[in-house]
């Protein structure tokens, strides 16, 4: 199932990073209670094979789950072993991205230069992750729009609940919130409650509906 127009809907991806595999679930029974749709677990965190597993157990038919720095074909068939609907790399990769293509699942790679962002459209990506935003700043996705207006932009790095409404408004189709997006302290403190709250605050200030599929 293509889940392009699914995230230009939903417009966040919740982007999980060096947590333990029952954090994973408390952050993931947190984010889905919040109203996320489109989760994904970064490869280069110890175990993410197992918590994309868990994920798609528990929140199948609540959420999407992905899998997030996909590197190499190696970590992508993993990443699509373990349950992955979608992948998302920080770079280009023209071999992941002919793999994702060959099995049906979507492909969000991560580009920053005209030449990167453009190759990857053109290799079938349908929305392109301009990072890292962070640094690159609001000014260049509105720049970059402007020759470029024909790919769609899930802008990743920087986000907050206090300018998430200006990521939209420079031209992005749906943004990647990582630390912001999950409280340590409620994570450390298995606050699912907590969790759920700042996710919620995320939905809202994106103007996500607040159906599923």
């Amino acid at each position: 199932m293509k889940l392009t127009n699914e995230l230009i809907q939903s417009r966040l991806v919740a982007i999980v990073r060096g947590i333990t595999r029952e954090e994973a679930r408390i952050a993931g029974a947190g984010l889905v209670a919040g109203g996320i749709k489109f989760m994904e677990v970064t490869m280069n965190t110890a175990g993410a094979t197992d918590m994309i597993h868990d994920w798609r157990l528990a929140f199948d038919g609540q959420a999407y789950v992905g899998a997030g720095t996909v590197l190499n074909v190696k970590m992508a068939e993993e990443a699509v072993s373990a349950g992955a609907q979608f992948l998302i790399s920080p770079n280009v990769d023209l071999n992941v991205i002919s793999y994702a293509l060959e099995r049906g699942i979507d492909i969000w790679p991560g580009a920053m230069t005209p030449t990167e962002i453009a190759m990857a459209f053109h290799a079938g990506a349908e929305v392109v992750k301009l990072f890292p935003m962070a640094s690159l700043g609001l000014g260049y996705l509105r720049e970059i729009r402007g020759p470029l207006n024909h790919i769609p932009f899930m802008a990743t790095g920087g986000v907050t609940l206090g300018n998430i409404g200006q990521y939209f408004e420079a031209g992005a189709c749906a943004v990647g919130i990582g630390s912001s997006l999950l409280p340590k302290e409620a994570l450390k403190a298995g606050n699912r409650e907590r969790i759920a709250e700042y996710a919620a605050s995320f939905v809202k200030a994106a103007g996500c509906p607040s159906h599923f599929g």
